[in-house]
């Protein structure tokens, strides 16, 4: 259940968890994230970019759907994303996104993109859901929910009822990576009751594994 101010019974607001802490946490319980850093100048986002192609985000409790907000840059090497830097920063002044930060983050390999999301329902407790990703969950609208904790059957279950389940996951090597994900966000919003709200979106499905490349917790 939300906590409640002590004083007057009312539920607290929810917060937006720092971006480092929630990767951070998502990590212990083995959520794979790319690799990222905070960078604060053009020559740092051109130094993170010299190995492999990165992403920048701006990060900011106003802007918390990246692609609608236009404030983030994709495929970027090292010869780009210090112009990239320098956009980005020049948007989020103009849109007033103060205070945020510019995250740097290695790109994923290419592949389908899932949600899995958690809420906090005040009757049935931690809710987790699955489905297809990005803009899609949006507009499909084909998702499956199920009350935490779970187990295997139960993740295998959800996969199963998604009409694009054989888009999500392909081959046993896919179904079996969907499904130890799910266990594992499950196990982090039950041993962390603070966690109002969860939602890795999206979760990239590749044939190297996945990569939870955003992470976002209200608490």
């Amino acid at each position: 259940m939300p906590k409640q101010n002590a004083k007057t019974g009312e539920e607290k607001p929810a917060q937006l968890l720092e971006y480092s802490k929630a990767a951070s946490l998502a990590a212990r319980y083995g959520i794979s994230i790319p690799r990222a850093e905070y960078v604060r100048s053009k020559e740092d986002a051109e130094r993170f970019a010299s190995e492999k192609k990165i992403a920048l985000k701006v990060i900011s409790d106003k802007a918390l759907h990246k692609s609608k907000s236009g404030v983030i840059e994709i495929g970027l090497d090292r010869s780009s994303a210090g112009k990239a830097y320098l956009s980005l920063n020049a948007k989020a002044l103009k849109a007033r996104l103060s205070p945020f930060k510019i995250l740097a983050q290695e790109m994923a390999e290419p592949g389908t993109e899932i949600i899995i999301g958690a809420n906090t329902d005040a009757q049935f407790g931690k809710l987790i859901l699955l489905g297809l990703g990005g803009i899609y969950v949006e507009v499909f609208k084909d998702v499956s929910v199920r009350t935490c904790p779970i187990n295997d059957y139960d993740a295998e279950s959800m996969l199963r009822e998604l009409k694009a389940r054989s888009i999500i996951a392909p081959d046993k090597r896919s179904e079996k990576a969907v499904i130890s994900l799910l266990r594992k966000v499950s196990e982090m919003v039950v041993a962390n009751e603070w966690i109002r709200e969860l939602d890795l979106n999206p979760v990239i499905m590749h044939k190297k594994g996945y990569s939870a490349v955003d992470v976002r917790i209200m608490v």
